[in-house]
C-alpha cells in the first residue's frame, strides 16, 4: 500500500529561473500510483501537426505500387519516400484525396494562392490582395479552440520560410494566402515563426533575452544558458524523483541545452554577416533549419506545452534554391519543367530531400518516451502539399503518420475513390484529439480504414 499512497508530482510541475519557465515532460512520478499498479494506460494526450511542403511532387516516384485498395506498404517504397523505410509500420501513404476548393472555380489563376489557403480550411479563398481578405478557420484551430485552456499554448506555428502577408504574390491572390496555412478566422491567418530564437523563447520566457540592436552586445548573451537560471531547481526536483525519472529528466534537460548551443551557434555564425534582424538568427542551411524546428516541435509536445502544431516547409510558389544538395535553381520554376528530364530530376531530389527531413522529425518522435509508449505513439501527423503535379489539387501527396493512441492503424497504402475529400482525413484526425464534429470544410465524413 505504500506505493500506492506514494507522493505524486503534478502533471502541471515546471522548473523556475530568471525569467524562465521549462515545463517538464511526463514522469512515472505524475502517473496516479493506482492507475500503475492497475495497469491503466498513462495519461499520454494525443496531439495532432501537420507539415506542408510546397509546389507539389513527381508522383511516380511518390506513389507506391500496389494491388487492391488497402495493402500493405511494399518493402521497396518510391524514391521520394525511400527515407521513411524505417517508420513503414509507422506511416500509411493515402492517394485519392482532393481539395477542390483549390481549383479556380471561375476566379482564373492562381493555384499556388488558393493550394495553401485552402489545404486546412477545405474553403475557397477570396480572391483578392488586399485586406479584404477571406478564407476559412482551417482545421488545427478547431482544435486549438479546445485546448486553449488545457495548455499553455494552443497552437505552436512555426515555418522554414518568411513570406510577406501583404501584396499580390499569385494572379491576384494576396501574399497572406501563399504564406500560411494555419488560419485562426476567416480573416485572420496564424503566419508561421521561422526563427528558432524566437520558439525557444517563446516555448522557455527569457524576456531578458530579446535580441539586441548592438551586435557585440548580442556576441555577449550568446553565452548565457536559460538552463542555468533552472539548475537549483532541478536539482532540488531530482532528489524525490526515482531512477528512471532522473534519467528521463537528465535527457530532456540534454536535449533542451543541445537545442539552444545549436541555436546560439547559429547567431554566433551570422552575427558578424550582413543579414538584417531578425533574419540573422536563421540557419543557412535548409537542414538544420528544418531539424531545428521539428526539435522544438518535439519538446513542445513532450512537454504537453501544446498539442497541436502546423509546419510550413517551405511558402506556396517558393523560388528557395536547394544548395545543400547541389541545386541551384528555383524549386518553383524546376516544376514548370515542360517535360525536361534534367528538371524532373532534381524536383525528385528537392523531394526527397524534404522527406529526409519528415524522416528525422518521426526519428525523433518514436526516441521519445512518452507514458506508456513514445510521443510517435500518441500523435497523428500529416506531411503533404496542396499540389499533386504541376497546378493539380486531386490525388494529394499524403502521408499519415503516428498511432494517434491506436485509433490509426498504419503501415498501409490507401487508395480512395478519386475527389474523396482532404477534409475527411482532417475530421478523423481532429476525432483523436476529442473533437467529435461532423462536418468540416468540404468533409463529407471521417475518412474510414485508418
Amino acid at each position: 500500500m505504500n506505493a500506492i499512497f506514494r507522493k505524486q508530482l503534478s502533471r502541471r510541475t515546471v522548473l523556475r529561473g530568471v525569467c524562465a519557465t521549462v515545463a517538464l515532460p511526463l514522469l512515472d512520478t505524475m502517473i496516479p500510483a493506482l492507475a500503475r499498479a492497475d495497469s491503466v494506460k498513462s495519461s499520454a494526450p494525443s496531439r495532432i501537426a501537420f507539415v506542408y511542403f510546397p509546389n507539389g511532387v513527381q508522383m511516380s516516384a511518390w506513389a507506391p505500387v500496389t494491388e487492391g485498395d488497402a495493402a500493405k506498404l511494399p518493402d521497396a517504397l518510391p524514391r521520394c519516400l525511400e527515407p521513411l523505410a524505417p517508420f513503414r509500420d509507422d506511416i500509411s501513404v493515402l492517394r485519392g484525396l482532393t481539395v477542390n476548393s483549390g481549383r479556380a472555380l471561375g476566379d482564373g489563376s492562381g493555384d499556388h494562392g488558393r493550394a495553401g489557403a485552402s489545404y486546412l480550411t477545405g474553403t475557397h479563398p477570396k480572391k483578392t490582395f488586399g485586406k479584404d481578405i477571406q478564407a476559412g478557420v482551417s482545421i488545427d484551430q478547431f482544435a486549438a479552440q479546445k485546448f486553449q485552456s488545457e495548455t499553455r499554448f494552443a497552437s505552436l506555428e512555426v515555418g522554414c520560410e518568411e513570406g510577406i502577408q501583404g501584396g499580390n504574390c499569385d494572379n491576384g491572390y494576396s501574399c497572406a494566402y501563399s504564406n500560411s496555412i494555419s488560419w485562426r478566422t476567416p480573416s485572420s491567418p496564424m503566419p508561421p515563426e521561422v526563427r528558432p530564437r524566437a520558439v525557444f523563447e517563446r516555448l522557455f520566457g527569457s524576456a531578458d533575452l530579446e535580441p539586441d540592436p548592438v551586435r557585440r552586445a548580442r556576441l555577449e548573451k550568446y553565452d548565457r544558458s536559460i538552463l542555468d537560471s533552472v539548475l537549483e531547481d532541478a536539482r532540488r526536483l531530482t532528489g524525490n524523483l526515482g531512477a528512471s525519472d532522473r534519467r528521463k529528466l537528465d535527457e530532456y534537460m540534454f536535449s533542451i541545452r543541445d537545442i539552444e548551443k545549436r541555436i546560439q551557434g547559429v547567431e554566433k555564425k551570422n552575427a558578424s554577416s550582413p543579414m538584417p534582424a531578425p533574419a540573422s538568427g536563421v540557419p543557412e542551411d535548409f537542414r538544420d533549419h528544418s531539424k531545428l524546428m521539428f526539435d522544438l516541435m518535439t519538446v513542445a509536445f513532450q512537454t504537453d506545452t501544446t498539442r497541436v502544431s502546423t509546419f510550413l516547409m517551405a511558402v506556396e510558389q517558393s523560388n528557395r534554391a536547394y544548395r545543400e544538395i547541389g541545386i541551384a535553381d528555383s524549386h518553383h520554376g524546376l516544376t514548370h519543367h515542360g517535360g525536361d528530364k534534367e528538371k524532373i530530376e532534381k524536383c525528385i531530389q528537392i523531394n526527397r530531400f524534404q522527406v529526409e527531413q519528415f524522416a528525422y522529425f518521426l526519428g525523433k518522435l518514436k526516441l521519445t518516451p512518452d507514458g506508456d509508449g513514445s510521443l510517435l505513439d500518441h500523435v497523428a501527423i500529416t506531411y503533404g502539399s496542396g499540389l499533386s503535379i504541376y497546378h493539380d489539387h486531386d490525388d494529394l501527396p499524403t502521408v499519415l503518420a503516428g498511432h494517434a493512441r491506436g485509433a490509426f492503424h498504419p503501415g498501409r497504402h490507401l487508395r480512395y475513390p478519386v475527389e474523396t475529400p482532404l477534409s475527411n482525413l482532417h475530421l478523423s484526425m481532429l476525432a483523436t484529439v476529442g473533437v467529435d464534429i461532423p462536418t468540416f470544410g468540404e468533409g463529407t465524413g471521417k475518412l474510414e480504414g485508418l
